[in-house]
């Protein structure tokens, strides 16, 4: 049998954000969360994108492999990539045998069997964890947030080492008594390698004009950079290691 193609977005080439050291980063197609802030609603629908084979992002991998010296590689993002989660097994798979890192940056709304068998071929999970509280989740990204903790609990489980996002949204994210129950609900974690804050921001706004889609929370500000240092004081209660993105 062969591989299978992923619907990609798009891709981006020496990459510094998605993953540690520099990463060839690929956008696949499609999402089920409907996040308020969400910058890429391009994305949404599996009916956009291309098809690639996994053997043509190999390619493009060899291509930049004498960048990844510092622990670079591949990270898959989104949209959200679990959607295509067998068709990514059979890239990360090829990927780790050609001795490439591999990192799956991912809501963790999706999981099952083939989640977890997508796991064991992948070296490090970006999380990004939306709101710890049931109905500001639902709110926020119009699911429940069960599966995503529970997601986050198995790969402490299995000792699978995960960074986990947490986007700072006023109003919604951005209050204390969120951030102290979030520090607490991950405090401890041994697989737990860091936890990256990113505030909210208003960069792809255009794009729900272009697209006709109305943006739900038009005219809402980004927090100030006293509101972020504030957010990271008090998770470094709970995480020794918490950054600014």
């Amino acid at each position: 049998m062969g591989t299978l193609p992923l619907k990609v977005h798009s891709f981006e080439s020496l990459g510094t954000h998605e993953g540690p050291g520099i990463r060839l980063v690929v956008f696949l197609q499609g999402c089920h969360l409907r996040c308020l802030y969400c910058h890429n609603p391009d994305t949404w629908h599996l009916e956009g994108g291309t098809f690639v084979m996994p053997e043509e992002i190999l390619t493009m991998l060899e291509k930049e492999r004498p960048y990844f010296s510092s622990g670079g590689g591949l990270t898959v993002s989104g949209g959200e990539p679990l959607i295509q989660r067998h068709a990514l097994y059979d890239l990360f798979s090829m990927a780790r045998k050609a001795g490439f890192n591999t990192a799956l940056d991912t809501n963790g709304a999706i999981l099952d069997d083939a989640t977890r068998n997508l796991l064991t071929e992948t070296d490090l999970v970006l999380l990004d964890l939306k709101d710890v509280r049931e109905e500001h989740h639902k709110k926020l990204t119009g699911v429940s947030n069960y599966v995503p903790l529970a997601f986050a609990d198995y790969l402490e489980k299995i000792g699978k080492r995960y960074w986990v996002r947490h986007v700072l949204v006023p109003g919604y994210t951005l209050q204390p008594e969120h951030l102290h129950l979030l520090g607490r609900r991950l405090a401890g974690r041994k697989a737990l390698e860091r936890l990256e804050i990113l505030p909210y921001h208003t960069y792809g706004v255009y794009k729900y004009k272009e697209l006709g889609i109305p943006y739900q929370l038009s005219g809402l500000q980004p927090p100030g950079p006293e509101q972020v240092a504030e957010a990271k004081q008090i998770l470094q209660q709970y995480i020794p290691d918490v950054r600014i993105r």
